[in-house]
């Protein structure tokens, strides 16, 4: 079936079964991993924290030049996975599509709202980057408490949002005996939704 509404239908329907994690009791609801892949096509995946979602799509946050960023920033399409054991009877969500970086002002605000010791840590962190010893990167993140002591630390230039604008999203529900129910939101190359049902 195919109709224009269906796109905010399955944003609702992930922002109840995220409110449902919620009240579950999910140790992080926020918690999902993220799949990349290279210009080299080889994938990669890791999970990270969920720090926004709309109608624009799934937000998270990290430094640009690390793995994952350079990554997306070469072929900036993502695969997105929530699991939720403690929600019904088990729930994954699957949201695929293109990457873009989110504007200066929303990764402005959202960084200034973290503690202090997250944004030092921002700083100190070369992600990815090879670390000779944990004192090295102690010695960085002391560095940096005494470098911004007594005034705001601002958003390090290369460390901002990825949102990932969907294109397919899948709900999961498990069920007795791999019975499972799957629900398939697709676009289409014009921006049309779809919404079927598939086989477990």
């Amino acid at each position: 079936m195919a109709h224009p509404d269906l796109l905010s239908e399955a944003h609702a329907t992930f922002a109840e079964l995220f409110e449902q994690a919620r009240a579950a009791g999910e140790p992080d609801p926020t918690a999902m991993t993220v799949a990349t892949a290279g210009l080299d096509a080889r994938p990669s995946a890791r999970t990270v924290l969920l720090k926004a979602h709309d109608a624009r799509g799934f937000v998270f946050y990290t430094h640009l030049d690390g793995r994952k960023g350079r990554e997306l920033q070469a072929n900036p399409h993502a695969a997105l996975l929530f699991h939720w054991p403690r929600v019904r009877d088990g729930v994954q969500v699957r949201v695929e599509g293109p990457v873009e970086i989110v504007g200066d002002d929303e990764a402005d605000a959202y960084f200034a709202s973290r503690p202090r010791g997250s944004q030092i840590g921002a700083w100190a962190s070369k992600q990815s980057e090879t670390l000779e010893s944990r004192e090295q990167f102690e010695q960085r993140v002391a560095q940096l408490e005494q470098e911004f002591d007594g005034r705001d630390v601002p958003r390090p230039p290369r460390w901002s949002g990825l949102r990932v604008r969907p294109r397919m999203i899948e709900f999961w529900y498990g069920a007795q005996y791999r019975l499972h129910e799957r629900w398939l939101y697709e676009s289409d190359l014009v921006g049309e939704w779809s919404k079927r049902m598939l086989y477990p």
